[in-house]
């Protein structure tokens, strides 16, 4: 009986436990089901309909896949796409350049904290601020980049943000910029995190720098650089701000991406469902290159 008695109380401060569990996820997990999973499951039925938000949804009309044939001949949404694939170059250059800073920081420099604020700095400005600024650095005639540029003796420098071929080369450098303080923070973190006994015993073994780097550095970041790749790729394929502010994806959609066409469908030209497929479709790459992130990772990550 006493057995009996104490597992009906264990019972019970287990049922307490619980309910106190969902109490506190309770207000999250509501934002989550109110702000996320029904957009997410509204966006999908949508994909499918010929619809204007303005109208209300009793205008809604079922058209099936014609959203989708749509898109494989829409030339803004081809290049928008395009553009967002040549973004993912940001990703691996601006983690090359953090490590490296980072190394040299961590190893070569006695003020860490000062250089650490000084590189994070334009991580936490505001994207408008920024924007503003190289948009007068970058200015054809008047900023101060062209016109260096024409001080030593080059007669047509590019007009950058103005110029095809130049804008999304800028917007690149400007992410890349951006996004360096985050990953050299995140990468001293797991520098100084790896055990200095593996430097002395390399070193003791007549192993230079590039081979510590190589066999010790590199494998030991792998699970950083990992995690940095993941949110990288992801944050190319979410950039907005930035390209609304900064170019408003021009010239001629050379600047612009698949989210800035989306928002300009939907909230400019009213297009609900066809921005709705352009979100599906956005989905979809996301999740097919984290599919393949996580199963690549398995070869290369140090656990």
């Amino acid at each position: 009986m006493g057995i009996v008695a104490a597992g009906q109380k264990l019972s019970k401060a287990a049922q307490r436990e619980t309910m106190a569990g969902y109490m506190f996820m309770g207000p999250m997990l509501i934002g989550v089901i109110i702000l996320v999973l029904i957009p997410v499951l509204a966006t999908i039925v949508l994909g499918f309909t010929d619809w204007n938000f303005v109208a209300g949804f009793e205008q809604a009309k079922f058209i099936g896949l014609d959203n989708f044939t749509k898109l494989l001949d829409d030339d803004i949404f081809l290049t928008s796409m395009k553009n967002n694939f040549l973004l993912l170059f940001v990703v691996p250059i601006g983690m090359a350049i953090a490590l490296l800073l980072a190394i040299i920081i961590n190893s070569h420099v006695y003020l860490k904290d000062t250089m650490k604020v000084i590189y994070f700095m334009p991580y936490i400005s505001s994207v408008v601020a920024v924007a503003v600024v190289f948009q007068v650095l970058f200015h054809p005639t008047f900023g101060p980049i062209n016109q260096f540029l024409m001080s030593i003796g080059i007669d047509n420098p590019p007009k950058w943000l103005s110029d095809i071929n130049f804008a999304l080369p800028s917007v690149m450098f400007i992410m890349i910029w951006v996004q360096i303080g985050f990953k050299l923070i995140i990468y001293m973190a797991a520098l100084q995190n790896i055990p200095r006994d593996l430097y002395e015993a390399a070193s003791i073994d007549g192993a230079n720098g590039w081979h510590k780097f190589k066999k010790i550095t590199l494998p030991m970041l792998s699970s950083t650089s990992f995690f940095l790749l993941i949110i990288g790729i992801i944050g190319t394929f979410k950039v907005f701000d930035l390209i609304a502010v900064l170019t408003a994806g021009g010239p001629s959609n050379s600047t612009s991406v698949a989210v800035y066409y989306l928002y300009d469908t939907a909230f400019v030209n009213l297009k609900s469902g066809y921005a709705s497929a352009i979100a599906m479709v956005l989905l979809l790459f996301v999740f097919i290159i984290t599919l393949i992130q996580w199963v690549a990772q398995k070869k290369w990550v140090n656990e």
